[in-house]
């Protein structure tokens, strides 16, 4: 005859009362020392709980646990109810130890161990068991994004108990201002917890990780974690950067377009005062650079890059102003000679450039004559030493002919410089009477 689980549990119980009865019935008074020991056990869902009652004085007296339902589930070492996951650990009349596998939320409860002496004693063990959230899950991003927009991202997360905990990062910076909402699921054991960020898109988010961390109790420190990377589309910024910060004539310059874009504009485009370039056979456009060489004054003027995507397009300016080539004169120096008009200058032109001559002459033989401006500080230099020159040349001479004032013969007095005395001078000069006719002057 096989017996009802039901009716085997009956007569388990009925089996123990009688025999406890009868063997405590003159042990009253040393069994009130006896109370059984248990401890709260808290286990995350799916693993094993383990139900420990302990006795330290037992004159052989039964241990006993039973389920939240009242279910007798071990009597000693003895099973009485039939559930494949309830194992005996140990059994003696100090201790009965069972276990529960794979745990599932509607094991949560009051579990009773049960001495069974006159009266009863019992004592409660209260089994939690821990939801484990699941994975969480990213929504409302749309990719990709345009600069300006407000997104708002949704972090998800089911099957959490007690409810989970969500956290914003984006770069592994925290972010504090988001929304949380809790919901109690059908089960009304488990919790659904979603967040909410809100944001307005920048281009500096363009490429940034942007993370939703699930934190609970049940996951041992070890967070669940959802990502996503944000794509932003915007329009260009442009930049130029110059090669020199004082362009001179003669010279080659550099400009390069720096721009920043996505999608990323390619190629940009190089114009001077409104319109196309000028002289394309001095102007070379390569990529973003503008290469300007052999530079003159007709170079000055405002040039414009731009840089378009589909997004938009954007533009920046850079005026440029080429300079004369910097000259320095030295002094002059004049040898005077009281004998001669000679004059020696030496002049010395240096450029600040370190330009040699053979740099000169080696410009665009193609370039227009137009278009190289004239020197006007070497004309100026060489107008001012022919001009120096010439003024210590009329000075000199000056000086000559104020020196030599006066110094010449007159036939009136040749003869007259070996005589004694003014009479005889005046006597045997060639100047007398007689000769008056014939007097002649020179001059020199």
């Amino acid at each position: 005859m096989r017996l009802r689980p039901s009716a085997l549990l009956r007569f388990y119980s009925l089996c123990g009362l009688l025999i406890q009865a009868a063997a405590t019935k003159n042990k009253v008074k040393g069994s009130q020392g006896q109370f059984p020991l248990t401890q709260n056990v808290t286990v995350v869902e799916g693993g094993t709980a383990n139900l420990t009652c302990r006795v330290d004085q037992n004159d052989n007296t039964s241990l006993q646990w039973s389920n939240p339902a009242q279910q007798t589930l071990y009597f000693d070492d003895k099973k009485a109810l039939r559930d494949n996951r309830i194992e005996l650990v140990r059994a003696s009349w100090h201790e009965l130890s069972i276990s529960i596998s794979d745990v599932s939320l509607s094991d949560e409860g009051q579990y009773t161990c049960s001495l069974f002496t006159m009266p009863v004693k019992t004592s409660k063990a209260f089994l939690t068991v821990l939801g484990v959230p699941e994975k969480p899950q990213i929504s409302g991003f749309t990719s990709p994004v345009m600069e300006g927009e407000r997104m708002q991202l949704t972090c998800k997360t089911s099957g959490s108990k007690p409810a989970a905990d969500i956290r914003w990062f984006k770069n592994d910076k925290e972010i504090k201002d988001v929304k949380y909402l809790k919901e109690e699921d059908a089960n009304r054991r488990t919790f659904t917890v979603s967040s909410t960020l809100d944001f307005r898109a920048d281009r500096g988010d363009d490429g940034a990780v942007v993370r939703c961390r699930v934190d609970h109790e049940s996951l041992n420190a070890t967070p669940q974690i959802a990502m996503q990377v944000l794509e932003i589309h915007y329009t260009p910024s442009v930049k130029i950067i110059s090669s020199s910060s004082w362009p001179e004539e003669g010279q080659s310059i550099v400009l390069t377009c720096e721009s920043k874009g996505k999608p990323l504009p390619e190629p940009v485009l190089w114009t001077k005062d409104g319109g196309e370039l000028p002289d394309p056979e001095r102007m070379v456009v390569n990529g973003r650079d503008l290469r300007i060489s052999f530079l003159n004054k007709t170079d000055n003027g405002t040039y414009r890059c731009e840089a378009t995507n589909p997004i938009g397009q954007n533009s920046t300016e850079y005026v440029l102003i080429v300079h004369d080539v910097s000259n320095t004169l030295l002094p002059t120096t004049v040898i005077p000679s009281l004998t001669t008009a000679t004059v020696t200058t030496t002049v010395a032109l240096t450029t600040s450039t370190a330009t040699s001559a053979t740099a000169i002459s080696t410009r665009d033989p193609n370039a227009l004559a137009g278009q190289t401006g004239p020197d006007h500080a070497l004309i100026g230099g060489i107008v001012a030493v022919v001009v120096f020159v010439t003024l210590c040349s009329i000075i000199l001479l000056g000086r000559y002919l104020a020196r030599h004032k006066g110094t010449y013969l007159t036939n009136e007095a040749k003869g007259a410089e070996d005589a004694p005395d003014a009479d005889t001078a005046i006597i045997n000069a060639e100047g007398s009477q007689v000769n008056a006719e014939e007097k002649k002057e020179y001059f020199i």
